[in-house]
């Protein structure tokens, strides 16, 4: 517990000063402990300040997904630092939102961590996840290309999923997930969920707790871009049971290298 305080104590400090100087507020990142001499810094990240989404940042979607609507406006700022991602029904159709940096922002390698509230109704799950077009090409395993769940909820007795997903979405199709059990992820409070990414490994994350370790998929070598979305479908439940609006609440999204 020592090494995760004073991670948490460096992670706000890099916070402060690590986003282009600008001095922002917000929970410290709950960082792994690194080899001596070696440290965490930030090098990308969004807040969520102001009014609107940054479209420097971030793009939103809109579309049809799975039998039901991506919806731009269904991602929106809150006022108060956060981006809250709303599923919800418009008119007769359910509609839920997705935001991604694909062209604005892609990287290989790093802490990528999220920290968010969960939504608490059936029927769709939210997720913190990358993508890139290699994930498509089939022939060297993940390395040219890997789908990373870094995290999804689909249920709602506590336990979150991590999955892998490489040699695209047809037969050639492989994954590998894990299903984790972290105490009190579901008591409405905020939470981090996060990925340690290197050439050799991924390691996962949960209020910063390690809960799956694998090389699966050879591990990516290439750069990939966030996304941060709630998705409507039976895994989650029965979404005519909901009661809508639901809200999956996104604080802030923070990347690391180590220098």
């Amino acid at each position: 517990m020592r090494q995760w305080a004073n991670h948490r104590a460096a992670g706000l400090l890099a916070v402060v000063c690590g986003l282009q100087g600008a001095v922002v507020a917000g929970e410290a990142t709950m960082l792994p402990a690194l080899p001596e001499g070696k440290s965490w810094k930030l090098v990308w990240g969004d807040e969520f300040t102001g009014k609107t989404l940054d479209a420097k940042k971030w793009q939103a979607m809109e579309g049809p997904r799975r039998g039901h609507w991506w919806r731009a406006k269904s991602a929106f700022l809150d006022g108060k630092g956060h981006v809250v991602l709303r599923t919800e029904k418009v008119g007769e159709r359910y509609a839920s939102p997705c935001i991604r940096t694909k062209g604005l922002y892609e990287k290989a390698f790093g802490f990528f961590a999220v920290r968010c509230k969960l939504p608490s109704q059936p029927g769709h799950w939210c997720a913190f996840w990358t993508m890139c077009d290699g994930v498509t090409k089939i022939g060297d395993s993940g390395r040219d290309g890997t789908e990373i769940d870094i995290f999804e909820w689909p249920w709602r007795d506590g336990r979150v999923q991590h999955t892998l997903h490489w040699d695209g979405y047809g037969k050639a199709h492989k994954s590998k997930g894990h299903v984790s059990k972290p105490k009190g992820v579901n008591d409405g409070a905020w939470h981090q969920f996060a990925i340690s990414w290197t050439p050799k490994e991924y390691r996962f994350y949960v209020d910063g707790a390690l809960t799956w370790r694998t090389s699966a998929g050879g591990v990516c070598q290439v750069p990939v871009y966030l996304k941060l979305s709630s998705e409507i479908g039976s895994w989650a439940g029965d979404i005519r049971k909901a009661k809508l609006p639901d809200d999956f609440t996104v604080d802030w999204v923070r990347v690391y290298d180590i220098k």
